[in-house]
């Protein structure tokens, strides 16, 4: 599969099937492989799927600078920009966005400032606000290093960004930054200025974030969908992915032409 070059940096991509344009945007550990069990169902329903790393995630290029861009205020507008411009590389006219936790971010600042090229957007499991900073809420929800965590995740954590790259990656993403910042964090002001059909997806077992969460989104947005996953923990994609897929397929096909 492709790499192309966007802004500097060498970003991989992939594009599966033939259809309508869905882009998948990962979680704030991860890359398109995590979207493995997702991706097929979306192609066999008629669309077409571009996944893609975002910089510094997976294959793509960090670049000499990622440390003081990933904790920076540059992330969220820089993540939208390298967006456009893989949407003008792959001659995308308008597509639909499906973002998991920190790409729900990225997909609701997308859609704000690209209100023209997004069709609808799915989110699932992406925090609505905070009550404390990210740089504390991290340290709540992720105290151990790399060296500490199971087995299991360290070894994901490896297929995914590599065996170079996983500990200090890991070790700089549970700490605070990327769209979830260091400080307090609230997308409530920008939520109504989302004009394109939404459906939040939210588990009810979540680790990170309650089901409040889920409602605050959807009471702030304008034509938003609310449906919540019962007995789901946090990685709905990767827990209940038939569920997921039925329900992305259902909400683009009611707002398809």
């Amino acid at each position: 599969m492709p790499f192309g070059t966007i802004h500097g940096e060498k970003i991989y991509y992939e594009v599966h099937g033939s259809g309508d344009t869905v882009v998948l945007l990962h979680h704030g550990f991860g890359c398109t492989r995590m979207w493995k069990d997702i991706y097929s169902p979306l192609v066999e329903g008629g669309y077409q799927v571009v996944l893609y790393d975002r910089r510094g995630y997976g294959q793509s290029q960090k670049g000499n600078d990622f440390q003081e861009f990933y904790e920076s205020d540059r992330f969220r507008p820089e993540s939208v920009r390298d967006l456009a411009e893989l949407r003008d590389k792959l001659g995308l006219d308008s597509f639909h966005i499906i973002g998991q936790c920190e790409g729900g971010v990225i997909g609701v600042d997308f859609a704000v400032s690209y209100p023209h090229c997004v069709k609808t957007l799915f989110i699932s499991s992406t925090q609505c606000y905070s009550e404390i900073t990210t740089a504390e809420f991290n340290q709540l929800h992720f105290p151990q290093p790399f060296l500490e965590l199971n087995p299991k995740l360290r070894e994901k954590f490896i297929e995914w960004h590599g065996a170079n790259h996983a500990q200090t990656s890991y070790n700089q993403f549970r700490k605070y930054g990327g769209a979830y910042g260091r400080d307090i964090f609230d997308l409530r002001p920008l939520l109504p200025r989302v004009s394109c059909p939404t459906f939040v997806l939210y588990p009810d077992r979540s680790a990170l974030f309650s089901v409040e969460q889920a409602i605050a989104f959807y009471r702030h947005l304008p034509k938003g969908e609310l449906a919540v996953m019962p007995g789901c923990g946090h990685n709905t994609y990767e827990q209940r992915p038939k569920e997921y897929t039925c329900y992305a397929l259902d909400f683009l096909k009611r707002h398809s032409p």
